[in-house]
């Protein structure tokens, strides 16, 4: 049986395209995106209600990251791994949504300050601590593209953490 693909149209017919749709259809096409998958609703409820919060959105983010870090399985570093990549692949979903480059900094200082003192130590697990150093080593090079205030307010933290 042959598989069917559909080609997507560009960004730029799809911008056109939404151009000429009345108020109510723009709202219909929404909705019909946010039922077709999950991750298209929580966009579109990071859009209409997290938006104007970035403070609230980091601060519920941090809350749902530590009641998974206090669930990890730490039976094995097998589990622990599992685990811990399953939160950073979910903080870098939240971080799609918000594409703010502070708060991406923000939430992965957050994610290593909270592997960093994870209990049992990661640094009995190579795979946990070349983990830990490749994020250390992202958020420098995000840092660097900040305000210059920030920059030094983040690079004493990422020194706390080296």
């Amino acid at each position: 049986m042959q598989e069917i693909n559909m080609k997507a149209a560009s960004l730029k017919e799809v911008k056109t395209e939404l151009s000429h749709k009345s108020p109510q259809e723009l709202m219909e096409l929404c909705l019909r995106l946010s039922r077709f998958k999950k991750e298209n609703k929580e966009l579109l409820t990071y859009l209409l209600f997290e938006y104007s919060d970035e403070e609230g959105y980091i601060k519920s983010i941090k809350s749902a990251m530590d009641l998974e870090f206090e669930a990890i399985n730490t039976d094995s570093y097998f589990y622990m791994r599992k685990s811990i990549r399953k939160i950073l692949r979910l903080i870098k979903k939240f971080i799609r949504y918000s594409q703010n480059k502070e708060t991406e900094v923000e939430l992965l200082l957050y994610f290593c300050k909270r592997l960093k003192d994870f209990e049992p130590s990661i640094t009995k697990s190579k795979a946990l601590v070349n983990l830990y150093n490749r994020n250390i080593d992202f958020i420098k090079k995000k840092t660097g593209m900040l305000h210059e205030d920030l920059q030094y307010d983040y690079q004493l933290e990422i020194e706390e953490l080296e």
